[in-house]
């Protein structure tokens, strides 16, 4: 009796269940995808209830889009946790699809959205990788629309990462794009990936300017991007926010501090209405800011508590928490209270040390994937040379130093290495000074006699064993040796040198000469070859980044010696000895 019980029971259930499925028209399944991405731009728990309501779809290819776009919106909503599994939902139901055209989009959206997760948890290089693998199948099926998607959502982690200029380039490819194209899309389409792209170019323009303060000009673009983008996003309130609070951020650093303090106080008004945790979090730090630039420091300080009060409810690090207590030492320094001082200090050194490390990593594999996709196994094979290499002379170096630690002669030579290393580095700290405001000077002279023509004579090229000699031939007018060097500064500037293909063929294509007048004004100027004032101007910025960078100090001699276009370790330890007397790591620990 207890068995048909329990049979009638389950087959009631199942019943039940199975009344809850229905079958989409394609229609319906479009229009629900449709509400569920414009969800995304703020209501999330709306776009949660329509993936729950396109879950109740017998389609395999519904499922998984109801799942995956599902994950990306409980990632917005901070639930890692459901994310995940939702994401893994997906592509179950995914995997069940059979071979086709539209099983291939739908695995682009999937790792569109997963990309998205990733992005939203600062791995950026995971996030990088889904989109790649994104846009080849996009390509693949000619989705035009997803491929537009797909290089704006690269260009965010260009941005995250300090790749402002390609950023740029691909987000201004992606408007022009949409506007030649514009019948491609419904009207509440263009509309919301207009409000994204001017929103995104906003942000990398402010970034730019963070990383070169003195382009004002790009505080004029970002401002009008970030009107344009809240033109387009009457309908679209998280974008609408977004882009208001980083109106703010130009108002502030152009010091309108009067519009500045009316926008932040209309987003924290906002957040606090709408119980928005993160708005209000920024809003506070930001008018924490805006004061302290004031020097109103106890209106600061109320702000800015209001920030840490926020983290010890969610415990979330991120760049307001630890700026608001850099902030909050510096007044507590100000008002001569040291203990305060020194406990937000400490927080904010804890703190910056673990999103800088976190970010550090993501930026040295970001532009691993950007630069080296298509690596051959050629290059991976001396890639493991080398990578052996390091280690077998790591181990020898340890082997040596066992062996002469007790040995007393090593301790007093050890402290006068110390004294000289230090002197030396001192030495150069000064001459690092003293050349900077000997090329300011020069800059400004050369500037005075530079006179508008082509530098470009037309002469054959020579063999790079020929050119010494010709050298000694050769005569330029003082202008165009003048406009060699403006340019060879420009590229200074730009640190150019710290390319591997700094050469002297490249260097004269990229300033319109050629390689007999660039070396020649090289050894006139500089009084060196074009390879030793190569390596000079790579060694000179090593040590500038060591002196002034204490995380820089951190990194292997094998990963400066790449960052700065050297081609192995050997011959960069080589050069730095050169150049200061002591190895890169020796001179790191005097330092």
């Amino acid at each position: 009796m207890r068995l048909i019980i329990s049979f009638l029971f389950l087959l009631t259930l199942n019943i039940s269940v199975a009344q809850t499925k229905k079958e989409f028209t394609e229609q319906e399944y479009l229009e629900l995808q449709d509400k569920i991405r414009f969800s995304m731009n703020g209501n999330f728990d709306e776009g949660i209830a329509y993936a729950l309501e396109l879950q109740k779809s017998t389609n395999n290819e519904h499922l998984a889009f109801a799942y995956g776009s599902g994950s990306y919106l409980y990632q917005l909503k901070n639930n890692r946790t459901k994310s995940d599994e939702w994401y893994s939902k997906a592509l179950a139901y995914y995997n069940k699809l059979p071979e086709s055209v539209q099983k291939i989009n739908l695995r682009a959206y999937l790792y569109n959205y997963r990309g998205l997760i990733e992005w939203k948890r600062r791995n950026f290089s995971n996030s990088l990788s889904n989109y790649q693998e994104g846009i080849k199948l996009s390509t693949k099926t000619n989705d035009v629309i997803q491929i537009v998607k797909f290089k704006s959502n690269i260009a965010l982690v260009n941005e995250e990462v300090g790749n402002y200029e390609l950023a740029i380039r691909n987000l201004r490819q992606n408007s022009e794009f949409l506007s030649k194209n514009e019948s491609l899309y419904d009207a509440d389409q263009f509309q919301n990936s207009k409000s994204n792209i001017y929103t995104n170019l906003g942000n990398v323009y402010e970034g730019y300017y963070i990383k070169n303060r003195k382009k004002t000009i790009l505080l004029d673009s970002a401002e009008y991007f970030y009107k344009r983008a809240i033109t387009y996003s009457q309908n679209y309130i998280d974008n609408k926010m977004t882009a208001t609070l980083s109106l703010g951020n130009i108002y502030l650093l152009k010091k309108d501090y009067k519009n500045a303090e009316k926008t932040y106080f209309y987003i924290a008004l906002y957040a606090k209405q709408n119980n928005d945790e993160a708005y209000y979090r920024i809003a506070n730090y930001n008018l924490g800011d805006l004061f302290y630039s004031q020097k109103k420091y106890d209106k600061a300080l109320v702000c800015l508590k209001k920030v840490d009060s926020l983290y010890t409810k969610g415990k979330k690090v991120d760049n307001s928490y630890f700026q608001s207590n850099y902030l909050q030492a510096k007044i507590y320094n100000i008002k001569n209270e040291p203990e305060l001082a020194f406990k937000h200090s400490k927080i904010y050194l804890d703190s910056y040390e673990k999103y800088e490390g976190d970010l550090r990593e993501e930026v040295l594999e970001v532009n691993y994937k950007l630069g080296t996709a298509n690596l051959s196994d050629e290059m991976l094979s001396i890639q493991e040379k080398y990578k052996y290499e390091v280690l077998w002379n790591k181990a020898l170096k340890v082997f040596y130093v066992i062996l002469v630690v007790g040995i007393v002669f090593f301790l007093i030579k050890n402290i006068r290495d110390k004294n000289k290393a230090q002197k030396k580095m001192n030495a150069l700290i000064e001459e690092f000074k003293a050349n900077l405001e000997k090329k300011e000077i020069e800059k400004a002279e050369i500037e005075k006699t530079i006179v508008e023509e082509p530098i470009f004579v037309e002469v054959p090229e020579l063999e790079d064993v020929l050119l010494k000699k010709e050298n000694a031939n050769l005569s330029i007018d003082e202008a165009k040796e003048n406009k060699i060097v403006e340019k060879l500064l420009a590229l200074e500037e730009k640190l150019e040198y710290l390319n591997a293909d700094f050469t002297l063929s490249y260097v004269a294509k990229k300033i319109k000469t050629n390689t007999t007048y660039l070396s020649y004004v090289v050894n006139k100027r500089f009084g060196k070859s074009f390879g030793e004032y190569s390596n000079e101007l790579k060694i000179n910025y090593v040590i500038n980044q060591m002196i002034t960078n204490h995380l820089y100090r951190k990194y292997s001699t094998q990963a400066i010696a790449e960052s700065v276009g050297f081609k192995n370790a050997v011959s960069f330890a080589k050069s730095f000895r050169k150049r200061t007397g002591v190895s890169p790591a020796q001179f790191a620990n005097n330092i």
